[in-house]
């Protein structure tokens, strides 16, 4: 991805705030990048085990060693396992009797598990009675045509209890959307509908209140608006063409979208100028006829490789997104992946309070995504130079959106990372989690959080979910 004038956008503090706030639409203005080194490190409790090198690093000479195979731990620990695969969501839910269940989709992509059907995985999304989170119980696998490869859009509606999933690839299907009632049993999950009502499918969102679900085509081009006041009858009610975007989530009214902005197509099929997008889409969520999304403003940032998602949360009155980039850059060198010189975006704090003016706070990446440090050597562990199995982010999380202390990222390689956000422009890890496999991790899903339990579930591509307890600091900024 060539750098664009939003790309130079790294904005830090409040005074790079206002001179952006007099940009028109939030268009303009730039100001010092951030560093790109990794947050400080965490402070262990003894007998974890603890990494050999640079922070998220696993080197060959472990995997020689046998430590690797260890798997490497700070301030967690292992509570329970299930399954032989993962994709790139987990979900929790309780329900309205109490019950609390998980739910993970079991590929990257449709045809890639077909050995499932030889485990306990099974195909399609997989649903996990975890009222004992020690032995997770399946109850289910959920095989609609969505469900089969929902890809990157399988989301729960907490408000209504809606599951819900469009059918996608690593590109772009047709967009068949599946919509399952949780609400009374979730380990039970009923099928409302199954229609073709999202144009295309691959990453997705929900407004908080359950009445509309967007589905983003990405490599369609399309953005797609879906009524489910009725579950049992889904209502295209808007589409947008042209656009390339990924993960979209909604404010707490429905009325504002942070968008991961993938990029903007060239005359030579590169996309340039990936970022935030933040929409008005009030007119879609207040129903009007023939509704408009207006773009508020755009935002880069110089390091941006492939923004997969921008996480909402609030602290002290002001809105923030946790955004995360996946992978490397690897659109910006003539369809060439090249690792060693493509940059890493990782992830960032971003202020969002004036939708029309947002800004980077702080970035929040480990120290093998330092471009300083990322050389051949680092580049030469098992899986450090492919394209899924790399020193890279792919999504994160917080517990809450009401003042979350810490968030957790899987970050392929370097497996679960934690991180204490209790102070926004100085982010700091406090916790990991990796259990690499013969040719390294592949931690890839979104994860979901157990406050009451202190607890973080995940899965990794090759390993299916991980039940991940928190102790020490990590564990205390829970809270209570």
């Amino acid at each position: 991805m060539t750098a664009g004038p939003l790309r130079r956008l790294a904005v830090a503090g409040a005074a790079a705030a206002a001179l952006v706030a007099g940009a028109v639409a939030g268009m303009g203005s730039s100001s010092a990048e951030l560093p790109l080194h990794g947050v400080p490190r965490a402070d262990c409790a003894p007998g974890d085990l603890v990494e050999t090198g640079i922070q998220g690093r696993v080197p060959t000479a472990d995997y020689d060693s046998g430590r690797a195979a260890q798997g490497y731990t700070c301030n967690t620990v292992a509570v329970g396992r299930h399954g032989r695969s993962g994709g790139f969501k987990v979900q929790r839910y309780t329900d309205a009797a109490g019950r609390t269940c998980a739910y993970y989709d079991s590929t990257r992509m449709l045809g890639t598990n077909l050995d499932n059907l030889l485990n306990e995985t099974g195909l399609g999304v997989v649903v996990l009675d975890m009222t004992d989170p020690a032995h997770p119980r399946k109850t289910a696998n959920l095989i609609t045509p969505a469900m089969l490869s929902p890809h990157e859009s399988l989301l729960v509606n907490q408000e209504r209890g809606l599951l819900a999933g469009v059918m996608g690839t690593a590109a772009t299907a047709p967009g068949i959307l599946d919509v399952y009632d949780i609400s009374q049993d979730c380990r039970r999950p009923r099928l409302m509908s199954s229609t073709i009502s999202a144009v295309f499918g691959h990453e997705s969102g929900f407004a908080p209140d359950g009445r509309t679900f967007w589905s983003a085509g990405a490599a369609g081009f399309t953005l797609t608006a879906v009524d489910l006041t009725n579950p049992r009858a889904p209502k295209r009610i808007f589409t947008k063409t042209g656009v390339v975007y990924h993960g979209l989530r909604l404010s707490d009214d429905g009325r504002t979208m942070y968008v991961a902005n993938m990029g903007t197509p060239n005359q030579n099929s590169i996309l340039d100028d990936p970022g935030l997008h933040i929409l008005d889409v009030s007119e879609v969520q207040d129903r009007k006829p023939s509704p408009q999304v207006r773009t508020l403003s755009e935002l880069g940032w110089p390091e941006a490789s492939i923004p997969q998602v921008a996480e909402p949360f609030t602290r002290d009155g002001r809105q923030y997104v946790l955004e995360v980039d996946e992978f490397t850059d690897w659109f910006g060198h003539n369809w060439k992946v090249d690792f060693l010189r493509s940059g890493v975006g990782a992830a960032r704090i971003i202020d969002v309070t004036d939708p029309r003016a947002p800004y980077v706070v702080s970035n929040v990446r480990l120290e093998v995504h330092d471009p300083a440090l990322r050389d051949d050597d680092v580049l030469s562990d098992p899986g450090a130079n492919q394209v899924i199995k790399s020193y890279s982010a792919h999504y994160c999380s917080v517990p809450t959106r009401d003042e979350p202390q810490i968030a957790g990222c899987s970050m392929i390689a370097s497996g679960l990372r934690l991180f204490d956000i209790s102070d926004l422009e100085n982010p700091r890890e406090v916790g990991y989690f990796n259990q690499p496999g013969t040719d390294g991790g592949n931690a890839l899903s979104q994860p979901a959080w157990d406050l009451e339990r202190g607890q973080v579930w995940y899965t990794d591509a090759d390993d299916g979910l991980y039940v991940v307890g928190l102790r020490g600091r990590a564990r205390e900024l829970l809270g209570p």
